[in-house]
């Protein structure tokens, strides 16, 4: 028996995963954190992760494309403690350039 005569099968189609709005996405799981109290300094909770199942590095292997978090961060995510969950959250929301949903952003004075 050669290569030629096994037979050919083509391989199943596969499903497509549908494109992430990254920003949205992330976003989104902002508001979620916030909704659950992730961000307030007396949650005693679990802060939840950032990740969004987009896992890859930039180009300069700078952050994740999806959370935003630089190496450092993700390692040491699995051992940070809420307030420094927090913190990591404030940074990789400044990289995305993406408002933090527990901060209100300050307005300017009208003068009368």
């Amino acid at each position: 028996m050669t290569l030629s005569d096994i037979p050919v099968v083509a391989a199943p189609a596969v499903a497509e995963k549908p494109l992430i709005d990254i920003p949205v996405a992330l976003a989104q799981r902002a508001a979620q954190v916030a909704a659950e109290g992730g961000f307030a300094a007396d949650f005693d909770g679990v802060v939840t992760s950032p990740c969004i199942s987009v896992c890859r590095m930039t180009a300069d292997r700078s952050h994740c494309q999806g959370c935003f978090r630089t190496l450092d961060e993700l390692r040491a995510w699995g051992k940070a403690d809420a307030d420094q969950r927090r913190a990591i959250w404030v940074q990789l929301l400044a990289r995305a350039g993406l408002p933090h949903p527990g901060h209100v952003a300050p307005t300017l004075a009208r003068s009368a």
